[in-house]
């Protein structure tokens, strides 16, 4: 099965992928937070108006947002970190969905949000008239794609037009996520407790994510750095036979952390390299991460993978996991960094 998308938002995609431990604290604490309507919920301090700089744009907000837009952008980063806030019912349209999470619950938190009843564009997303049509006071998009009048979109001046503010995650300012790293995905936990009036909330999560990596990387540090191939499952982004493998961003800065590194990191300065089949086979691969992107069955095509390179030391060990969304910018790069950690050095653990 081949899942074609444009190649502006698939390379907007990044990186997914990752499975879940029971033991994790931002599983415990993650999607459990407290909901936005019990006790003190957002936005009821004194601490506003707030005011945040995003891509050279001052947005101010006078009180919590209560009717979010969250764009698709082939992220899940935006709707995974609102729901780890306690912030779902903030949400009146959600167009974000990986299919499934290392986070138990969440990938049927995200399939029960509202979508407003919007038919996407061409490009994959809300188009202008219907952005505007939903009411929004916030719109949230992985880079500045989803504000590009170009691609049909709202832009961000039709929004303040119409009194809704916008926010554009860590490195998207650019539309460039090949430099996103953890540290992202904390900054945007960190912009949307300020924005919401939960910065004590975030400020937990990104305490317990950092805890929990430092603790995984301890154990793993000084071992021998396997060499993994990472890419997404079935997707087509390019005109070789692997145009979905991951060269750089976040997903490299995960594999640092879990004692590992990527065997095609110099394949390509973008975040996404596109290979033929006979560079992919000249390549030791030690250990192969599959990312999962709205398909049914990745496992089936990581053993496809692994019986077409049978000189892979990761065919001959079967060396491999599947992960998904928190292997992304969002609040769960502590489990992807303990699954893959756990899968490349298990006499660690």
């Amino acid at each position: 099965m081949s899942r074609k998308r444009p190649v502006a938002i698939a390379v907007t995609a990044l990186c997914l992928l990752a499975a879940g431990c029971a033991d994790s604290s931002t599983e415990t604490a993650g999607d459990k937070s407290p909901k936005s309507g019990s006790g003190a919920g957002p936005g009821s301090g004194s601490g506003y108006p707030v005011t945040v700089e995003n891509c050279g744009e001052k947005q101010t907000f006078t009180k919590a947002p209560e009717r979010v837009v969250v764009m698709n952008g082939a992220s899940v980063a935006e709707v995974s970190s609102l729901l780890a806030l306690g912030l779902g019912d903030r949400i009146v349209a959600n167009q974000q969905s990986y299919g499934r999470s290392e986070v138990k619950g969440r990938a049927e938190a995200i399939k029960a949000l509202p979508t407003g009843d919007v038919k996407p564009n061409e490009a994959y997303d809300i188009p202008r008239e219907a952005m505007l049509g939903l009411r929004p006071d916030l719109v949230l998009s992985i880079t500045s794609y989803g504000f590009d009048a170009k691609n049909g979109f709202a832009t961000r001046d039709d929004l303040s037009s119409v009194s809704a503010n916008s926010y554009i995650s860590p490195q998207g300012c650019a539309d460039d996520p090949s430099r996103m790293s953890v540290a992202d995905s904390h900054t945007l936990l960190r912009d949307l407790g300020k924005i919401f009036g939960v910065s004590d909330r975030a400020e937990k999560l990104i305490a317990e994510s950092e805890k929990h990596i430092g603790t995984i990387s301890a154990k793993v540090d000084g071992e021998e750095k396997p060499n993994v191939m990472v890419l997404f499952s079935n997707m087509v982004m390019g005109g070789n036979d692997f145009s979905s493998i991951v060269a750089n961003g976040i997903i490299n800065d995960i594999l640092t952390k879990a004692g590992g590194s990527n065997a095609f990191a110099n394949s390509s300065r973008n975040t996404f390299a596109d290979l033929s089949k006979e560079k992919v086979a000249a390549t030791s691969v030690d250990a192969l991460v599959v990312v999962s992107y709205n398909d049914p069955d990745p496992e089936a095509y990581a053993e496809k993978l692994l019986k077409e390179f049978p000189q892979w030391p990761a065919a001959k060990n079967k060396t491999y996991t599947v992960l998904s969304d928190s292997i992304y910018l969002g609040p769960s790069n502590d489990v992807a960094v303990d699954k893959l950690a756990r899968t490349l050095h298990p006499d660690a653990f």
